[in-house]
């Protein structure tokens, strides 16, 4: 699959390029990214070498597509559709560089991801799933304000380099409605 640029208001979502590598490896520093994403720990700046090295024969090979989310030059995240199955099921997975937090950029390269995965003429999904480690709440929150619906616990299902947790796992259809759903795992 060749790559495709998306563009929001004020983003691009494009391959990360050897530019981001230096903003990659500041932003996989931060101790969130590391304990409730699969990045190498530690993670070295070799790792973010490799990322960017890695990204486009990940597209070619159509099975996890990753775009670096830039606001003007900078660097402030990456997003991906992942374990595409080619049965019309993909995970939608992101970052953000804790400078960008909290701006509403996520939730804007999220709906562009979404409307791409969906679409005819993008991946034609039917099922996009979401996964966290339990008690990861902000992209929680996140993913329920993008009309995620909650569909439960997975014991001991996500794992990276240092943990292995309890996941939470939400989804969204092609046919539902995109508007914030009920989480019971975030009432209260």
């Amino acid at each position: 699959m060749q790559p495709v640029t998306l563009r929001t208001a004020r983003l691009e979502l494009s391959l990360p390029r050897g530019a981001d590598v230096d903003a990659i490896y500041e932003a996989c520093q931060d101790a969130g990214i590391q304990r409730y994403t699969p990045v190498p720990f530690p993670y070295e700046r070799s790792h973010a070498e490799g990322f960017v090295e890695r990204v486009p024969s990940d597209w070619d090979a159509g099975k996890n597509l990753t775009w670096a989310i830039h606001e003007g030059t900078a660097l402030v995240g990456t997003i991906g559709v992942y374990r595409i199955d080619g049965l019309g099921n993909g995970e939608i997975g992101y970052w953000m560089a804790p400078a960008s937090r909290g701006s509403g950029r996520l939730n804007e390269a999220a709906n562009a991801v979404i409307d791409w995965s969906f679409a005819a003429d993008g991946l034609d999904l039917i099922r996009l799933e979401w996964r966290a480690v339990v008690g990861n709440v902000a992209p929680a929150r996140v993913a329920r304000r993008l009309g995620f619906r909650y569909e439960g616990l997975m014991r001991l299902a996500l794992a990276n380099a240092k943990h292995r947790d309890d996941g939470w796992v939400a989804a969204l259809l092609r046919t539902d409605e995109r508007m914030p759903q009920p989480w019971p795992v975030l009432e209260g």
